[in-house]
């Protein structure tokens, strides 16, 4: 609610005549089952009343959830000059990918128009597949999942001779993502030949999905701005000035374009009392881009900062006071580290040092106070907050080797986090005596290579437990997307965790960021703590020395395992079918391919009661293996065994 009368406030400053706020705004996007709780959308209203005496000299579209007939709708509330003149409901609900808004609502039927009777805001409102005149200029809606289907009903409004759509929307941050939506804002705005105007949440506001904001605003096919994404702010206004005449003429002048005579009037609402101002100024021409999103590297930038944005706002909402992690002198607790530190700056850098400790971690407001003026003074404080917020430790047993545990001392050392080293060989040193107890003689890894291999990362778990309890600190997994896939994890060892920030990555993208950070990194100046970390060939460490152990020894190459999961996952590939494509594009050995791809579905298929007990994970990509946002399999299955079977036999063919 402040948020919103915050972006209300800064609008008259404008001078702007239309706002247009993000899906659901007044309840919030990611309420899951709450919605179910009718007292969700009472209270919703009545925001929406507390609203309206702010809203003078403005036209502002403004998200909730309805109940209309003993169901429930999610819709938008137009408000024009302090008074709702009605509500447009969202015609087609996103059920794929990680939502599921089928569960909550109910899609509104095209061309449907009736009337809800609203006690709280003591009358009757039009509502449905509604547009609006509104002053002369004809308004209509597009409800983020309406522009991305075939039939989006812009087709509609425009052949009504609407002429600015607005598309308040709650859309997910992907890889790539925002490229998609300027395509579809852009193309919209030239083939129904509007204003195309696109508001998108920002942040982590529910915990695993990441929105990444980015308004947009095309006018006939021009891009005209968008707005800054992944914003530490608490409002963010992206304004235009836009050109409706232009619009109209580029629809008298199209041959293609066929206004609707018979249906021209039909769900409009039209409001008269409403005065435009005039604007002599020029309309803005150029997009307004980071320098970032314009860089060839724009996939690594766009991970630091979503998963800073995120674990700075899970600390906030979640009440905590900041991060502990389990720094192995790996590349996974390396990134998790280093993102966590960056999320820090990145986010003092936009906000300010002092704005962003009032927000994000008020209890630290005395350890930026207490820095002299200074040349560095900033950079000083920053390095406190790091180390106030982010505590790390290396616990190492006689397994452990000089390579990881230097690697983890000097990217603490450059990171500025606090920095422990413990040695938990004396705890997995009891345990074992109690497993040997039980067994009646000595574990040994010839013999219990997995149960000692399991006891020594469990070994780990209690000591970094204590610290986050200590300092209240939300202890951050580093599990990562082609682990979780073969189960390559043990179970309350490194998987202990309130939130794991890289699981929704490969292990070959993490290493490639890596490098990324090493040579280049968002400074442009490269980090060279991190290649301590890049030199190393990925290991659990879990084996003593002799072993060399390493994950690709284990598994297979990370390469091999991402083309599978990938094939598997987002494909949904059969193994026969699997094996065909991987045999003509990759120089590989057959039979190890062969066996490879076994193992990968035995594995797959004996370990998702692992990926259901996974700190929770974000969601980065088009696909992810979190069964709680994405990928639901069965915990029981056949195991593929018919599947493998048919591999089996399609090889003997050949």
């Amino acid at each position: 609610m402040v948020n919103i009368l915050e972006a209300i406030k800064q609008a008259k400053e404008q001078k702007v005549s239309v706002l247009c706020l993000n899906e659901l705004c007044i309840s919030a996007y990611g309420l899951e089952d709450d919605y179910f709780c009718l007292d969700v959308s009472k209270r919703s209203l009545l925001k929406l009343k507390e609203i309206l005496p702010y809203t003078t000299n403005l036209i502002v579209s403004v998200g909730l959830p309805i109940i209309f007939n003993n169901s429930l709708f999610n819709a938008v509330a137009t408000i024009v000059n302090g008074k709702v003149v009605g509500f447009t409901c969202k015609q087609h609900l996103a059920g794929d990918g990680i939502f599921y808004e089928f569960r909550w609502f109910r899609p509104w039927p095209t061309g449907v128009v009736q009337t809800i009777d609203i006690p709280e805001l003591g009358g009757s409102f039009p509502i449905g597949d509604i547009h609006f005149n509104i002053g002369g200029i004809k308004y209509g809606y597009e409800i983020c999942e309406d522009s991305f289907v075939a039939n989006r009903p812009g087709a509609i409004l425009a052949s009504k001779g609407v002429n600015v759509i607005l598309n308040p929307s709650a859309s997910n941050f992907s890889f790539g993502k925002l490229n998609i939506r300027k395509n579809l804002v852009i193309d919209g705005s030239r083939a129904f030949g509007v204003v195309y105007i696109y508001s998108n949440l920002v942040g982590n506001e529910s915990g695993r999905v990441i929105f990444d904001g980015g308004t947009i605003i095309a006018s006939g096919g021009n891009l005209l701005t968008i707005g800054k994404r992944f914003t530490y702010q608490n409002v963010l206004l992206t304004t235009a000035v836009v050109d409706v005449e232009g619009t109209r003429t580029s629809q008298v002048r199209t041959a293609s374009f066929q206004p609707d005579i018979e249906q021209y009037n039909q769900g409009c609402v039209k409001v008269d009392d409403f005065c435009y101002p005039d604007i002599n100024e020029r309309l803005t021409t150029a997009p307004v881009q980071e320098d970032w999103e314009l860089d060839g590297d724009v996939k690594h930038e766009e991970c630091t900062r979503a998963i800073g944005l995120a674990l700075m706002d899970y600390m906030r909402k979640s009440h905590t006071k900041g991060f502990t992690i389990s720094l192995s002198g790996g590349a996974d607790s390396a990134m998790v580290t280093y993102l966590c530190s960056m999320g820090i700056k990145l986010g003092c850098d936009e906000l300010g040092v002092k704005r962003f400790v009032e927000k994000f971690c008020p209890q630290l407001v005395n350890c930026i106070q207490s820095v002299s003026a200074s040349e560095n003074a900033e950079e000083i404080t920053i390095n406190r907050l790091v180390k106030n917020l982010i505590t790390t430790a290396y616990q190492s047993t006689e397994n452990s080797g000089k390579e990881t545990f230097n690697a983890a001392n000097i990217l603490a050392d450059a990171l500025h986090v606090n920095h422990f080293n413990f040695n938990v060989q004396p705890v997995f040193d009891q345990y074992k005596k109690i497993g040997a107890m039980a067994k009646g003689s000595e574990l040994t890894f010839e013999d219990d290579d997995i149960t000692l291999q399991n006891l020594q990362a469990r070994s780990r778990s209690p000591s970094i437990w204590i610290l986050a309890n200590m300092e209240q600190k939300l202890l951050l997994t580093t599990s990562n997307m082609s682990e979780a896939a073969v189960g390559y994890a043990t179970m309350d060892g490194d998987t202990s965790g309130c939130v794991a920030p890289i699981a929704g990555l490969p292990k070959v993208y993490i290493r490639e960021y890596l490098n990324w950070v090493f040579h280049r990194g968002p400074n442009g100046f490269g980090f060279p703590a991190m290649e301590y970390i890049v030199i190393q060939d990925p290991t659990a460490e879990l084996r003593p020395s002799q072993y060399k152990q390493t994950d690709e020894d284990d598994l297979m190459p990370y390469w091999l395992l991402h083309k599978i999961e990938t094939m598997v996952v987002k494909n949904r590939y059969t193994p026969v079918e699997i094996y065909q494509t991987l045999k003509v594009s990759i120089q590989y050995d057959n039979n190890q391919l062969i066996k490879d791809i076994t193992k990968f579905f035995n594995l797959f298929s004996r370990n998702q009661w692992k990926r259901e007990r996974y700190a929770l994970s974000f969601h980065m990509d088009d696909h992810n293996l979190d069964p709680r946002t994405w990928c639901r399999t069965p915990i029981l299955t056949g195991g593929y065994e018919e599947e493998l079977g048919e591999l089996a036999q399609f090889i003997e063919r050949k």
